[in-house]
């Protein structure tokens, strides 16, 4: 009964001041209209990018998307954006502020939103009062995060790379020493031990059955010396090239493995919403502005009319 009452009420206030109400409205209009132009609000032109994370491995438990953020955010990236579009001036913030830098990342942040979709994906968005600019900085964007993932992925790839560039030298190193034991067994008659073993004997055997006691006995009766006193260097020595070489095959591809990924060029955004010039400004919205002036005027002028039509109704 009291809500259908002030709504009466209500009712015949504008019903009485219809005319005041409309100028209000009118007046409130026009003002908010010409304070939103472009005189008073620099209009505002949006270009945007939708872009997956590609070639990149999570750190922690954060997802590649949620590293993708991060490094699109990181200071090195927005240092280098202020830099190239000169956005001290573009912001007009004044360079002997006493919070300069604060306030340029202020607007710089205001201006540039990096922000995760609901399908993982990354949205570069950039406002600025030239629409050919907004689409060139999201552009340096995406090119500014492949150049600073790749550094960042070259100096571990690179670390790695010369790891195993260092181990393959140690390995080398350690072949060629084992080459030349087997050298020196070989000036010594050493060769292969299974077969050559076999070989001696069998010479010597068959000097010994047919009687032969001059050079040739004797050099048969040196080289099973020289296979005796030196067959278990050899085996060993041989056992452990083989296994350098094994473990320096493993190393060589590892090595190659990591120096391909310093010497590739690959990207780390797929682009799926590519950005472009913006034909219609995004900023301000001057009916949303008209339409909120509006109803303040109108709330308020009510509130000021109800309340002198209550003072002179209670005067009389």
């Amino acid at each position: 009964m009291e809500y259908n009452f002030e709504s009466r009420k209500l009712m015949l206030i504008i019903k009485k001041w219809k005319y005041h109400l409309l100028i209000v409205l009118v007046v409130a209009s026009a003002a908010a209209a010409f304070f939103s132009g472009p005189k008073f609000i620099i209009p505002m032109y949006k270009s945007y990018a939708v872009v997956y994370p590609n070639n990149l491995e999570p750190y922690s438990k954060e997802s590649t998307t949620e590293q993708m953020i991060q490094i699109f955010q990181s200071q090195g990236i927005v240092d280098s954006m202020i830099a190239k579009y000169d956005l001290a001036k573009r912001y007009d913030v004044d360079p002997h502020y006493k919070y300069f830098r604060t306030e340029l990342l202020r607007l710089y942040h205001e201006n540039v939103s990096i922000q995760k979709t609901s399908y993982e994906a990354v949205e570069i968005e950039v406002l600025d009062r030239n629409p050919d600019t907004a689409k060139l900085m999201v552009d340096e964007l995406i090119s500014l995060f492949n150049k600073k993932v790749r550094s960042m992925q070259n100096e571990k790839f690179s670390e790695l790379a010369n790891a195993y560039a260092g181990q393959l030298k140690r390995k080398r190193a350690a072949m060629d020493s084992l080459r030349n034991v087997l050298q020196d067994l070989g000036d010594k008659g050493v060769f292969e031990y299974d077969y050559e073993s076999q070989q001696i004997m069998k010479s010597y055997l068959s000097n010994l059955e047919k009687g032969y006691s001059g050079k040739s006995m004797k050099e048969a009766k040196q080289l099973m010396e020289n296979m005796g006193k030196y067959s278990g260097n050899l085996v060993q020595t041989t056992d452990m090239l083989a296994a350098e070489a094994k473990t320096y095959v493993e190393v060589k591809l590892s090595f190659e493995k990591e120096y391909r990924h310093v010497v590739s060029n690959v990207t780390y955004t797929n682009v799926v919403t590519y950005p472009f010039v913006a034909d219609k400004k995004s900023y301000p919205i001057r009916w949303l502005i008209v339409l909120v002036v509006d109803v303040a005027a109108l709330v308020l002028a009510l509130i000021l009319i109800a309340f002198l039509d209550r003072k002179s109704f209670s005067a009389s």
